[in-house]
């Protein structure tokens, strides 16, 4: 039998009789014992036989039951089951998908590649304190430009570095959304060749808000000060400044990172800001400084806190700073720990002929120049290694 016409279709519904008529290519024509006329597709998909109803005559003509037998057709040969199909986009159209929805799914699904459980807890700070009262229970696919710039423009000038973050993660969202076909391509917060012409370049308004850093000429006094204390905290921050590296580096320092006989630390790409391992050269007073602590049993950490297996608490430097007197409001100085990488820098740059490049990578930070990061040869561990003793003896550390 051929293929059927508009004709033979509706003389095939006016007379009733019960029955299935073919238009070709799995698309039938079918008619109950109860008299309703409606279109059937059926299709072979994983050797089963399976059928799907497309609509009732006469609201679905011949015509458009083509058209959607085909679109089925074209799925069928993706092995894409077209019933599983439809039911998704059901799915979709019945319960909207909202911006916190979508936030959630996106962060579920990457939460694996992400390097620790802070970054998770970042975004979903950042999305519940900026994006969250703009957007957060508007469906996915109606956020518009506007939308974004309610959310950006109060924070773009005071909190730059705040902001740009926001739109780049609002910015994976709408993607991940556009690519569940949860909304359309078009990305309103891209910032290439969209917000770039609507909000101020970042370099031209970011600040920078360095740590308060205590003066280089200072750094000796303070350091024979806390000399006078036998804590860990005291030997913690004592190495923090001989070292010049972060906190958190030195306070989830292991005894295993130390070469005793190489006089280096060695700490793990996983705990660098910039996820690279970093190779630290001791001088003669932070190996001394080692080889006087207690090992405590049960505890790898070279500066054990008071729990059992964990290390001094993140905020143990800063308390032992406010202390004497240091730190936000202290009277001697608004002074942070983390400032004494400054101090260092402020030392390096001031004070010695070594090269900028030298104390960059004593500081383990990230070479921000493309053509010098690729023609940079090795880490300048000697180099480094003859400015970390002169860093201890300009500071008198005994």
């Amino acid at each position: 039998m051929g293929k059927l016409t508009s004709k033979a279709v509706q003389k095939l519904a006016k007379e009733g009789q019960k029955g299935s008529t073919g238009d070709g290519q799995g698309l039938y024509l079918q008619i109950t014992a109860g008299g309703s006329v409606s279109w059937i597709y059926r299709f072979k998909l994983n050797g089963k036989q399976r059928y799907m109803g497309l609509g009732a005559y006469p609201d679905v003509a011949l015509s458009e039951a083509r058209e959607i037998a085909a679109d089925h057709r074209k799925l069928v040969k993706q092995g894409t089951d077209p019933l599983a199909a439809r039911e998704q986009k059901n799915e979709k159209k019945a319960k909207p998908v909202t911006f916190t929805n979508c936030a959630a799914r996106y962060i579920q699904s990457h939460r694996r590649s992400w390097r620790n459980a802070k970054h998770a807890r970042q975004w979903v700070s950042t999305l519940k304190t900026y994006v969250r009262p703009v957007i957060g229970n508007q469906t996915i696919e109606d956020v518009t430009t506007q939308d974004i710039l309610k959310i950006l423009t109060p924070i773009w000038s005071v909190k730059n570095e705040t902001a740009k973050r926001v739109q780049g993660r609002i910015e994976n969202i709408l993607d991940y959304a556009a690519a569940h076909e949860y909304r359309d391509p078009v990305n309103p917060a891209r910032w290439r060749g969209h917000l770039d012409k609507l909000l101020a370049k970042p370099s031209r308004i970011q600040k920078v808000n360095h740590h308060p850093a205590m003066p280089y000429d200072q750094v000796a006094a303070f350091i024979s000060s806390i000399q006078l204390y036998g804590s860990m905290s005291s030997k913690a921050l004592q190495f923090l400044i001989l070292t010049a590296t972060r906190t958190s580096e030195v306070l989830n320092a292991e005894w295993h990172e130390i070469d005793i006989g190489k006089a280096t630390w060695q700490i793990p790409a996983e705990r660098m800001k910039a996820n690279r391992e970093h190779r630290v050269p001791l001088s003669n007073q932070a190996m001394n400084l080692l080889l006087s602590l207690p090992r405590v049993k049960g505890n790898n950490h070279i500066f054990p806190g008071m729990k059992a297996g964990r290390p001094l608490s993140n905020m143990s430097l800063l308390q032992f700073m406010r202390g004497l007197g240091y730190g936000p409001s202290g009277e001697k100085g608004n002074y942070v720990p983390h400032g004494f990488r400054s101090s260092f820098r402020d030392w390096t740059g001031e004070v010695t002929s070594y090269p900028r490049d030298v104390a960059e990578m004593a500081l383990a930070h990230a070479i921000e120049n493309k053509v010098e990061a690729a023609y940079r040869r090795g880490d300048l561990f000697e180099k480094r290694r003859a400015m970390m003793h002169e860093w201890a003896d300009f500071i008198h550390v005994h």
